[in-house]
């Protein structure tokens, strides 16, 4: 492990060998829950940093955070088998990582997007470690036309020279879906989405991923996750959907109430798809979440 300033780098191995990252926030709080992050697709452990500070520091019961790198994105090493990019294998990799740092019995987990459907994939897996649940703007349903507008943005990538560039690339893009967002926020996106290099910046995550959302067909219906959410019913949910998102439609959220008895959700108006978790009274309401649920694990 490699110390920062905040948090600590820590790499383990893939049950393929592949070497992979994560941060780690508040090594030393222990006690409570330990809370995993997973992000969206292209995304990384950095999209986390001011949640996991707040979870880590500022929080009434300040908790051990650990922000995870899929394969092929920030500091995990990219894989040469594009088949590998898939919900089923970075489930599996993020259980190496969970026994990797010791973590094998219980956590709270944090999913934003495609980090959501992973959590679905690990009910099934390992359904033990699951005690709490943040879903970020994902559901068991996926609206194409969600996808479709991924599709358009990663094939047209801007290809930023400045970080500048990059936030105010960012603001053309998604401005439309988030006019709650400032500059500041603009600034975050670039720096979680980018990294420099001698030649610029560069997008932090391996561009076959590219292809494997490009080659989606979204003429056809999407198979949906309703018995893997199902199978969530007694672990405590918190949903939170962006008020313009196009990824998660507010009948799939209106479903997900009706079939989880410990569900609650929160709506973030003036974002999409995803919600930025460190804006507003996010960081202080998924705190409590995370407290409420645990109080209520503890026997009497």
């Amino acid at each position: 492990m490699a110390s920062e300033q905040s948090f600590s780098d820590f790499f383990f191995s893939a049950p393929d060998g592949l070497r992979l990252h994560a941060r780690i926030y508040g090594e030393a709080n222990t006690g409570s829950w330990p809370v995993v992050c997973l992000p969206g697709l292209t995304r990384n452990a950095k999209d986390f940093h001011e949640l996991a500070l707040y979870l880590s520091t500022d929080a009434a019961t300040p908790r051990k955070v650990i922000a995870f790198d899929y394969r092929g994105r920030g500091q995990s090493a990219y894989d040469p088998d594009v088949k590998n990019y898939n919900v089923g294998v970075e489930a599996g990799d993020i259980l190496a990582g969970l026994t990797a740092l010791n973590i094998g019995g219980e956590a709270a987990f944090i999913g934003t997007s495609r980090g959501g459907l992973i959590i679905h994939v690990l009910g099934m897996m390992r359904p033990s470690v699951l005690k709490a649940i943040v879903f970020n703007d994902i559901g068991p349903v996926i609206e194409t036309a969600g996808l479709a507008h991924i599709q358009s943005y990663l094939e047209r990538d801007p290809a930023p020279k400045t970080r500048t560039q990059a936030a105010a690339a960012q603001r053309s893009v998604h401005g439309e879906d988030f006019p709650a967002l400032a500059g500041p926020d603009w600034d975050r996106m670039a720096w979680a989405l980018y990294r420099e290099t001698d030649g610029g910046l560069v997008p932090d995550f391996d561009p076959k991923l590219v292809d494997t959302v490009a080659s989606l067909d979204l003429t056809q219906k999407l198979p949906d996750l309703w018995p893997q959410f199902e199978a969530l019913a007694a672990i405590p949910l918190l949903a939170i959907r962006g008020a313009n998102s196009r990824l998660l439609s507010m009948d799939t959220l209106k479903q997900m109430r009706e079939r989880h008895s410990m569900i609650e959700t929160i709506t973030v108006e003036g974002q999409g798809h995803a919600p930025f978790l460190d804006t507003g009274s996010l960081p202080s309401d998924i705190a409590a979440f995370l407290d409420q649920a645990e109080r209520k694990n503890i026997p009497t």
